[in-house]
């Protein structure tokens, strides 16, 4: 199922007793954050919250704010119009698996497990609804970006961020396009901050224009169909490009338009559109922002985005997320990528079982990995194989078990790890990139990661003593106790 808007996405919730308006005006300035914190940390992620009078500086804005819309695996799920996330992780796995089609009958059997690909396929269209309204800061136009209720989150912040943005590149030598998510300081009515981390794609794009002594034409999308948010947040391989993703993902060709200002194309359906540019080497001071970590990451220069044109829907609504200690909106967000793009992990690695990333690890500092073992050292090969995958680069953590551990469960997971780990044989030690908003590691960028081998040690592993059987009780006796039970 695919939303023709934000608008129809939040109706669906709406209608699901997933979405709570809150008529009274609240302000963009701390209190938005105080309420949609309190609802992401109570009971399996609480309820989408529509902010119909969002205030900034006291002034009631125009557009509405919408936050925590993914906040639950049930919204989550419902972002892709389906009832569960693993429905389009079994879609993934079956294409990864499948050969070309050599009969009709073939075909029929791609359609009916929903591999349609010709919606992967991007449409350009002339009118779009993310241009109902014009406005052209490039020739003098009043407004500016100090009319959009973006939120100041944390105390501490050095000012107003965008949150939930999606971030149109291209790569000027082989035009591949990128949608990454970065956040973007308000500097004033037509500046920002670009917070593309120098391990991004998008950082990649902007060395190459800095080469060519060349502005760097940059979009930054905001609403639409909420697959888009999860394609620019996807741990895709490089290369693919997300739109691509999207329009698999949603089952409908995503419909692009060319933007005004700037020569890049962007989903039509979006609710914002900021055109612009960075201009190559002029960068300045971004942050502090209380970040995903759960604390402050400090200021640090980053490249300054020069706004052209602003165009919207006429009944734009924008959408903010927030994040700070876990749980939050994105622990739901990053949760569902880990469960859609397992099957490209197994891909690479066939003894994987299943994955997770814990609330408590913020995203990546902290992964759990079961596996099928069959030969000695299995576990070290698995590690160090997802360090060299893309942004599990960033993984601090990673720990290794056996097959019959739930690693969904984090209590089953630490019994293993605390159990099973002798901690000089069982351990190693790496250095690799670090995630840049990682306050811990010396100097920035660059740190150290430690995996543990939690799995049962078979022959050839050095470990001289006879592995102990878990405790389990006898299966004939547990389906007797469970009819006992109901007695």
């Amino acid at each position: 199922m695919a939303y023709s808007s934000y608008a129809a996405f939040l109706k669906a919730l709406e209608e699901a007793g997933e979405l709570r308006r809150i008529a009274s005006p609240v302000a963009t300035e701390l209190q938005i954050t105080e309420l949609a914190d309190r609802e992401m940390k109570s009971h399996g992620g609480g309820k989408a919250l529509l902010f119909e009078k969002p205030t900034i500086n006291g002034r009631v804005s125009e557009f509405p704010v919408v936050i925590n819309a993914m906040g639950s695996k049930r919204r989550m799920a419902m972002a892709l119009g389906l009832d569960s996330v693993d429905e389009l992780a079994g879609q993934l796995e079956f294409l990864m698996k499948a050969k070309p089609p050599k009969s009709f009958k073939d075909a029929l059997k791609l359609l009916r497990n929903g591999l349609d690909l010709i919606h992967a396929r991007p449409r350009m269209v002339k009118d779009a609804p993310c241009q109902e309204v014009v406005h052209r800061l490039d020739q003098g136009n009043s407004f500016s970006l100090d009319r959009l209720p973006v939120l100041k989150c944390w105390p501490q912040d050095g000012g107003r961020f965008i949150t939930l943005p999606t971030v149109y590149t291209k790569d000027p030598d082989t035009g591949e396009r990128n949608v990454g998510m970065y956040r973007i300081q308000i500097y004033d009515g037509e500046t920002t901050g670009m917070h593309w981390q120098v391990h991004k794609v998008g950082a990649r794009h902007g060395k190459r224009y800095y080469e060519r002594n060349e502005r760097m034409p940059v979009a930054v999308c905001l609403g639409g169909d909420p697959v888009f948010t999860l394609a620019a947040t996807a741990p895709l391989p490089d290369g693919i490009d997300e739109i691509l993703f999207a329009g698999f993902a949603r089952k409908k060709s995503v419909d692009l338009v060319k933007c005004l200002t700037v020569p890049l194309e962007v989903p039509a359906e979006s609710d914002f559109v900021i055109e612009g540019f960075v201009q190559p080497g002029e960068m300045r001071p971004e942050g502090p922002f209380g970040d995903h970590t759960g604390f402050y990451t400090p200021v640090d220069e980053y490249p300054v985005f020069h706004v052209t044109a602003i165009t919207h829907r006429r009944q734009a609504i924008y959408p903010a997320t927030i994040v700070g200690i876990p749980p939050m909106e994105d622990y739901y967000m990053g949760e569902a990528s880990v469960r859609i793009f397992l099957p490209i992990f197994k891909m690479n690695f066939p003894e994987i079982v299943d994955m997770a990333l814990p609330a408590e690890g913020v995203f990546h500092n902290l992964v759990f990995v079961s596996i099928k073992k069959q030969y000695p050292w299995q576990a070290f090969k698995v590690m160090h194989g997802l360090w060299g995958m893309g942004q599990m680069m960033f993984a601090k953590y990673i720990v290794i078990v056996d097959e019959d551990c739930d690693v969904q469960n984090t209590s089953e997971v630490l019994f293993r790890w605390m159990a099973n780990t002798d901690p000089q044989r069982d351990s190693t030690m790496t250095k690799n990139p670090c995630d840049s908003l990682d306050h811990a590691p010396t100097v920035p960028n660059m740190g150290s990661h430690m995996g543990f081998d939690a799995t049962k040690k078979i022959p050839g592993e050095g470990y001289m003593r006879g592995w102990p059987d878990l405790v389990v009780m006898d299966p004939a006796v547990k389906t007797w106790a469970d009819g006992f039970a109901k007695m």
